[in-house]
């Protein structure tokens, strides 16, 4: 099942790879991913699929030292997304 997760991190060179790598860990495979960078931080907006639920990979992700956020966007919020 395709899943949405809109993480905020801290801008730093590894961290990218250390969210990649917890969510292979944690059986879900990358489908989609975009990142913006803002001043002080990184906005990554993943695409994940797996039979998995997806709250294993967002409360592990909220563990990580440099993820200063991680929420799970539902369909209703996608079509905003979209939309906006």
């Amino acid at each position: 099942m395709i899943q949405h997760l809109e993480v905020t991190l801290q801008h730093s060179p590894e961290v990218v790879e250390r969210v990649l790598r917890v969510t292979r860990h944690r059986g879900f495979r990358v489908t989609g991913m975009n990142m913006r960078l803002t001043d002080n931080s990184v906005a990554l907006d993943m695409e994940v699929d797996s039979e998995r639920a997806i709250e294993l990979l967002s409360n592990q992700l909220n563990k990580l030292v440099d993820v200063t956020g991680c929420r799970v966007l539902s369909p209703v919020a996608l079509s905003k997304v979209a939309s906006a």
